[in-house]
Order: C-alpha cells, then structure tokens, then sequence
C-alpha cells in the first residue's frame, strides 16, 4: 500500500542548535528514532550531515540518536562523528549494504532514517518519514523523481542516472514484483527497525537498497512514500558509486527474485513460438514475399521448443526452491508441488510424450525400409524425423524434471 503526503517545506537556512542543547535527546537508552549514515572517508561532509540529522530529532520533537556506520575510513571521520555527537559503529566488512546492515543491527531505535553521509539528502525530511512510520507503514521511501513529486537540484544527479538508471530499474521494479515505489534507489528512506531486520538483508553493496525493497514488497510489508529534495554531493572526491557495475548489481538481483520473468515468460515464449513454427512447417514449406521457410526453419523451431520448455521448468525449479527454503513467499501448491507426486506425474506425461515421439519416429523406420534402407526424400523424411526427435527431447526433460522437484522436497 502507497500513502502519499506533501513534502515538508523547510528553510534551506533553519538555524542549527548548539550542540550542548541536542545532547539530551541524544542520550536516552530507547530512542524513538536512529539515523543511520554509512561513512567511507566522508570528512568533508559528514560533520555537517550530522548536525542536521540532530536538528531533525528536534525538530520532530522525539528522541533520537544518530549512529556512524564506518566501513574503514583512513580520514579523520570517525574523530569528526565522534565531536559532533554521533555514536560510532565499526564495520569491517566492506560494502555499502554490510556498512548499513552493521549501523541497522547496532541502532536503539524503534524506527531508523537511513542516508548518506555526503550532504545529497536533507536529514531534516525527519518528521514526514515519522508521521507515515506512526501511522503504520513499515518502509517509507523518498522519491527524488520528478514522476513521483520529488526534486533533483542542478547537477545532483548524472544525466544516465537521471533518465536512464533510474527509471529503468525502478520500472522493472515495478513490473517484476508489483511495487509501488517510484524511486527504488532512493537512499533516504525510513523503517520499522524490527521489520527489516526481519527480512534478514543479505546484500554487500548497492544493491541493498533494491533487495530492501523487494522483500518489504514479497514479504508484504506497508509501504508509503514521500516525494524529497536531492541536493548537489558536498564532497569534491568521487562518489563511492559506479553506474555500469553497480548498476548490473541492481539488476542482477531484481532478476534472481523474479524466476517467472528471468525464465517462465522467455521460456514460454521461446516454447508457443517454436511450437507454432512447427506446425505451419511440418505439412510444407511456406513461403512469405519471396522468402521460403523450410527444414531449416523447422529444425530452428524445434530447438527453440526444447530451449523454452528447459527454461521453463528451470523457473519452476527456482520458484519451488526458493519457496522451500523461504527465500521466496508462496503458496501451498508450490510445496506441494515438490513434497507431492511430481516424480509419478512426470514419469506419465514424459512416457506419453516419449511414446508419441516414438510412433512417429517408428512410422519414419517404416518408410525407410520400404525404400530399402537407402536414400530418402528429405522433405519428407527430415518432417518426420524433425518431429518425433523433438517428442522424445520434451518427453525425457519431463521425467528427469519429475525426479528433480522431488529431490529438492528432500530433507536432511
């Protein structure tokens, strides 16, 4: 569920309170609320993003604290966290989503506000996350895009990732897995803390923020939205991000979550394809403006009916198997599917595909031995052979498919 608000309007030029009157709501041992920054040698910034993280605390007049998630800076940034009233948290493993998850499992707070560190989001968005997390939404997403009420300020974001990242990975997103988040990269979102720690986030790099959302999506958890500001990066070193192979990185895991779109729909297409190629082949050749599709066509189509029906099964594979192990939701049918019959009802319809194949294949021997086992037409002979070879193909992949859902029921 998606639940909109309008963007807090904040000066540019709010006044930052000393830091002796932030510390008390600093120091209580059960916050309502932790930010967490992920830090990487982020000293140009950071003291800054802190101060307006604390402003925001006491803006919205809660507790809070803000915790350094240091994934091994060489810089004087866990010195600057430390003056400016941040709590520390050393992380070792490196990576973007091992920083957050480290600050995330270290935090106190009910809820968490997570951003970067380099002065890009405004921390003092702080009270319009809260108001949607108070309500019950369990994740609330910024969206910097335009399309979902966001701003993106003069050279805040690259041109590629403004019109092409972006939009595409958030649009796949929303295809693959029927999300209603317009910005699935946003860095600054907010959560329940219990609830994502729930969804027990694997991921060591960007791809952490995709993998968040795609379990908060599966795992059916609430999810509002809240159009934000990207502001200009503060630093004058490069970003920590690279577009092509982190990019990649987004993609390839939105993929392996969504077995139905990374094998069953190109597996069946290549299947009804091939399939109809088949049967307008099969009786003659057709010819189409001067263009004659004949046995090599027919040999095409049935590989690619061999190829999709693989795929296909291969999606089932992943499905049953990731319901199994709880990677994946599911219904029952799934682990009914692989704890049930799979093997006997593989074995019948392989054998009744295998048999029709040999019929054919048989009526093709016969033919030959009319002829005196010499040579044959290839137009008809191929038209025969082309079919029942294919037959048995599907019908031994069925079996051996039957016994594969059945060993992946297996318990130890």
């Amino acid at each position: 569920m998606t639940s909109s608000i309008s963007k807090l309007s904040l000066s540019s030029t709010i006044p930052l309170p000393e830091k002796s009157t932030l510390m008390p709501c600093m120091n209580d041992p059960e916050p309502e609320v932790s930010i967490v920054m992920p830090c990487l040698n982020e000293a140009e910034s950071l003291e800054a993003c802190i101060k307006e993280a604390i402003a925001a605390i006491k803006l919205s007049g809660t507790t809070g604290e803000v915790v350094i998630a240091d994934n091994g800076s060489t810089d004087e940034s866990v010195k600057i966290a430390l003056s400016a009233g941040a709590r520390v948290v050393h992380v070792e493993q490196k990576g973007y989503g091992n920083a957050l998850q480290g600050g995330i499992n270290e935090a106190r707070g009910t809820f968490v506000l997570m951003g970067d560190a380099d002065g890009s989001y405004d921390f003092r968005e702080l009270p319009e996350f809260l108001k949607l997390l108070r309500d019950g939404c369990d994740l609330v997403m910024g969206c910097r895009l335009p399309k979902g009420g966001g701003t993106i300020e003069k050279g805040a974001m690259p041109w590629k990732h403004r019109w092409i990242g972006n939009p595409v990975l958030s649009g796949l997103g929303k295809l693959f897995f029927a999300s209603p988040v317009v910005d699935f990269h946003c860095g600054l979102r907010a959560f329940r803390r219990e609830a994502i720690l729930n969804l027990d986030l694997k991921t060591p790099g960007m791809e952490y923020a995709s993998e968040m959302v795609i379990k908060a999506q599966l795992q059916f958890l609430k999810i509002g939205q809240i159009p934000i500001t990207l502001r200009c990066d503060k630093r004058t070193s490069p970003p920590h991000l690279r577009s092509f192979r982190d990019g990649w990185r987004h993609l390839r895991f939105m993929l392996l979550y969504t077995p139905k779109w990374l094998f069953v729909f190109p597996g069946l297409i290549l299947f009804l394809t091939g399939l109809a190629g088949s049967l307008i082949l099969l009786p003659k050749p057709l010819t189409i403006s001067g263009v004659t599709l004949d046995l090599n066509t027919l040999l095409v189509s049935s590989t690619a009916m061999l190829v999709g029906f693989q795929l296909c099964f291969f999606g089932i594979f992943t499905k049953a198997y990731g319901v199994s192990i709880g990677l994946l939701p599911g219904k029952d049918y799934w682990l009914k599917l692989i704890n049930g019959k799979s093997v006997e009802i593989g074995i019948i319809a392989g054998f009744i595909i295998i048999l029709t194949g040999a019929a054919i294949l048989g009526y093709a021997l016969i033919g030959w031995k009319n002829a005196g086992f010499g040579e044959l037409s290839y137009q008809e002979s191929l038209r025969q052979v082309i079919p029942a070879v294919t037959c048995l193909g599907l019908g031994i992949q069925t079996v051996v498919s039957g016994f594969a859902l059945a060993i992946l029921g297996l318990k130890k």
